[in-house]
């Protein structure tokens, strides 16, 4: 079992109708979105590529702010996060189209693939949430 996983069952959310398994695999694929997001704005700087690395940076920052929100799940609010988790995925499909564009380049692809992932996941995870 991973540490996060240890850590998310010692906390008491047991009333909040969560799936932990799929919080967590939310959780991962945001984080990996926010790493691959950040490599990939840097490595797009030095090429001219000024819209591929802005899209990134934002895409590193809303996964973040999202990752950060579901390790709080205390105080989380449904209706907060559904919008918070609505506005990751749109802004992952962005970032991902813009990287598409640049396929040749290893970084555009594995951050495309990694912000399609997360949509992926967090789209499951919305799912499972309770009503807000």
């Amino acid at each position: 079992m991973s540490m996060m996983m240890d850590m998310m069952k010692s906390m008491p959310m047991k009333n909040m109708g969560m799936d932990m398994d799929m919080m967590q695999k939310c959780i991962e694929a945001c984080s990996a979105a926010e790493m691959a997001a950040t490599m990939c704005a840097d490595a797009s700087a030095g090429d001219g590529m000024g819209r591929c690395a802005s899209m990134c940076m934002n895409m590193a920052d809303v996964a973040m702010a999202t990752t950060r929100m579901m390790m709080r799940p205390m105080g989380m609010d449904p209706m907060v996060m559904s919008a918070m988790m609505s506005t990751c995925m749109d802004m992952g499909r962005a970032c991902s189209a813009e990287c598409k564009m640049h396929m040749d380049m290893d970084h555009c692809r594995i951050c495309a693939m990694a912000c399609d992932a997360m949509v992926e996941a967090c789209a499951a995870m919305m799912a499972a949430m309770p009503a807000a």
